[in-house]
């Protein structure tokens, strides 16, 4: 240790000398090859950027897709209002929260009665409401269209969903029945894509996705994104001040484009011919008829990059298709650079940095070859001790030595890392823990919808039990009960979501994927109450309390990732899925039983096990019954068979 340098000694050694007999070759390569490393890297930034614009147009498109597919599946959302009507302003609110890119989403009635959530975010829908100071979101309600008792108002809202003023508003110049989006529905009985029309309450121009009540055709949730969020959603400034982005639909006609000017005067065309797109609004960018002919060309099919010539100098046209599920059809994303402006800033640079940047690399790359041979072990026993802390394998080892002060700097810190994580994987999941750690670590931040299959454990009377034992005999018990259902759990492919005083939590199919995970929590629920049954015959023995536990299993759709503060995260799962594996595991209490299961899980599992049905069951909470059956064992065991019958 004593004798060790830094590395920047050695480096600074050897890249003086090697910037003495390298650079002038160095010098002349760079010069020769900047000017297409320029152009090179100019279409590879043009790519990439354009593609992450589209994707955010499409992921609006998909989020409002997603929003309405779900809303279509509420029950309270089928009856008209002022039916259920606190539950659908707050699924509308939430939603209008989550897909903060959305104007409005609102449900038609076929007895005329509307509902409309209002994002009043943007000041001219503000203005055109004359919404009061602070408003976040307006409300539009018409009841009882039929009556003589018409409700018709406007209810403004604050950020926090709170009213701050309600005014009535005339109700017959509008008719949800009458509009294009509530006729196409019930005219195709599917979700549909319209517009770009005028909407009915704001009177702006718009894009629509709707669809049609799982439980009744005609009424019809639909959900607008204003073609001014499209137009700032399309902003390439990015890329470069020039460059300009628009939408095309299948028939070519312009819908929206990034410029503002362009744009302003596209509504202007809308607004005066309220339907239709006048032939005038194609003139407005010269691209369009290049753009148009690209995307017949089938080797543009799926899109893709072309160079062309347009207004006298070269351009970068990136082109994609849009449609979201089958909706938007034909509708196109168009992406123009010209040329001049990806590779102006890398020539500039080029020339002005050539000599320093030629004769660094050289100096790098001639000195990482000879200072390679003296540090290579070193670093492959760090790279090495890196993948395995990656892989989780946090074993203490004793920290590497080399002669390089920085070099043993970061050994310590591997070291202490690896303890870190090592502690760290003590509380959270470890398949939550080495996703956290790998460098696509963000998936496991995102909190995703997807289906689940959760386990719920409950032990029967434990406060008793706590009371009838000493806190360190009933910490030990515990403590050994819990080792014994984690290691069930990961043997049978589950993960430990949260301990819940003398409860755990456990899910499949989230972190990892598992195409049968009701299968495998049917299989752990077994395993684990056949070891609790053996746990409780040792503790019979030594005098240690008794464990029955009870289990609640459930399977279905759940939103799950990280939730919590910015500071403070959990990763875990949140939905009626969960809710409901709880009250299953609470209802055995009620029927003297350990595992019961809902018909989900049985469905999903079919004969592979046996089990004895409850028939239908309230659970607290929730207003549909759910089918309740009890967790018997797996088919091939006679025992259990015999049992069932």
């Amino acid at each position: 240790m004593g004798w060790s340098k830094p590395l920047r000694l050695h480096l600074g050694v050897l890249v003086v000398a090697s910037l003495l007999f390298t650079s002038m070759p160095i010098i002349w390569l760079a010069f020769s090859r900047g000017s297409d490393a320029a152009v090179s890297a100019g279409v590879q930034q043009m790519r990439g950027m354009s593609l992450r614009l589209i994707e955010g147009y499409r992921n609006t498109l998909q989020g409002g897709m997603e929003a309405v597919a779900l809303a279509a599946t509420l029950p309270q959302l089928a009856s008209p209002p002022p039916q259920d009507i606190k539950a659908k302003q707050e699924f509308f609110l939430e939603v209008l929260r989550n897909v903060p890119n959305a104007t409005s989403i609102y449900t038609g009635y076929p007895d005329g009665s509307y509902l409309q959530v209002i994002n009043t975010g943007r000041r001219d829908i503000s203005q055109t409401l004359a919404a009061p100071d602070g408003t976040a979101f307006a409300i539009r309600t018409i009841a009882g269209r039929q009556s003589a008792n018409v409700i018709s108002t406007l209810q403004f809202l604050d950020i926090e969903a709170r009213t701050i003023g309600e005014r009535n508003v005339e109700y017959a110049s509008f008719d949800p029945r009458q509009r294009p989006w509530y006729q196409a529905v019930v005219q195709d009985g599917a979700t549909v894509s319209v517009g770009p029309y005028i909407t009915g309450t704001l009177g702006v121009p718009t894009l629509t996705i709707a669809a049609p009540m799982r439980d009744d055709a005609k009424v019809v949730v639909g959900i607008n994104i204003h073609l001014q969020t499209i137009s700032r959603l399309l902003d390439a400034r990015q890329i470069s001040p020039r460059a300009r982005a628009y939408i095309i639909d299948a028939g070519d006609d312009l819908v929206a484009h990034s410029d503002p000017d362009i744009m302003s005067r596209i509504i202007a065309t809308w607004s005066r011919t309220a339907g239709a797109v006048e032939a005038t609004a194609n003139g407005f960018d010269t691209s369009l008829e290049t753009v148009a002919r690209l995307r017949r060309d089938p080797a543009f099919a799926n899109g893709g990059l072309a160079r062309v010539e347009l207004d006298g100098e070269s351009q970068l046209v990136q082109i994609a298709p849009v449609s979201v599920s089958g909706l938007f059809e034909g509708s196109t994303a168009a992406i123009i650079v010209p040329m001049e402006d990806l590779v102006a800033e890398a020539h500039r640079l080029l020339l002005h940095n050539l000599l320093i940047a030629g004769a660094l690399l050289a100096a790098g790359v001639a000195a990482s070859v000879l200072l390679s041979r003296m540090v290579s072990r070193s670093l492959n026993r760090l790279a090495d001790e890196a993948r395995r802390i990656g892989d989780l394998d946090v074993g203490e080892k004793a920290v590497s030595h080399s002669w390089i002060t920085e070099i043993n700097t970061l050994a310590t810190a591997l070291a202490a890392s690896r303890h870190a994580i090592g502690q760290f994987a003590l509380y959270v999941p470890r398949e939550v823990v080495r996703r956290i750690v790998n460098p696509e670590g963000r998936t496991v931040v995102k909190a995703t919808r997807q289906d689940v299959t959760v386990l719920f454990t409950d032990i029967r009377d434990f406060t008793a039990i706590s009371e009838q034992h000493s806190p360190e005999n009933v910490v030990d018990t515990l403590s050994a009960y819990f080792e014994l259902l984690n290691t069930i759990a990961e043997q049978n492919g589950g993960t430990v979501v949260q301990y819940l005083g003398d409860s755990i939590f456990v899910m499949w199919n989230a972190p990892v994927e598992d195409a049968d995970h009701a299968e495998h929590g049917c299989r752990c629920a077994l395993a684990m109450k056949a070891a609790v049954d053996g746990l409780n015959e040792e503790n019979r023995h030594n005098g240690s309390p008794e464990l029955f536990t009870r289990f609640g299993l459930h399977t279905g759709p759940a939103v799950v990732g990280s939730f919590g503060a910015i500071s403070r995260q959990q990763y875990t799962a949140m939905g009626d899925t969960i809710n409901v594996a709880s009250r299953l595991e609470g209802l055995n209490k009620e029927f003297g039983t350990s595992i019961l299961v809902s018909a989900a899980i049985r469905d999903a599992v079919g004969e592979r096990f046996v089990f004895r049905p409850l028939g239908l069951v309230q659970v607290k909470g929730r207003a549909e019954k759910v089918d309740l059956w009890e967790l018997l064992g797996e088919s091939g065991d006679r025992g259990n068979s015999s049992q069932s019958a």
